[in-house]
């Protein structure tokens, strides 16, 4: 087994050129860029994070103020389904 072969390097080079020459001949069409398309399922989950970061900053807020309070009605009912699972 050889650590050292060079020879596949060649092979990558001719990757690499083989876009080059592509482009600059005439008759062929020139490569393809990427694109990136964001869905509109993917914006409102986008739209839904600002709304959960501005929630949180929210409720930091009102933590550092000591005016949030804990619902402990909501608290024992989730509690509930957990110990009767």
């Amino acid at each position: 087994m050889k650590i050292n072969d060079v020879s596949r390097l060649g092979a990558i080079q001719q990757y690499r050129n083989s876009g080059k020459s592509e482009s600059n001949q005439p008759g062929k069409k020139a490569m393809q860029r990427d694109e990136l398309q964001i869905s509109s399922k993917a914006k409102e989950l986008l739209g839904q994070e600002q709304n959960r970061v501005e929630r949180i900053q929210e409720l930091k807020q009102s933590v550092e103020n000591g005016t949030y309070h804990v619902d402990a009605h909501k608290i024992a009912e989730k509690l509930l389904l957990y110990f009767r699972n």
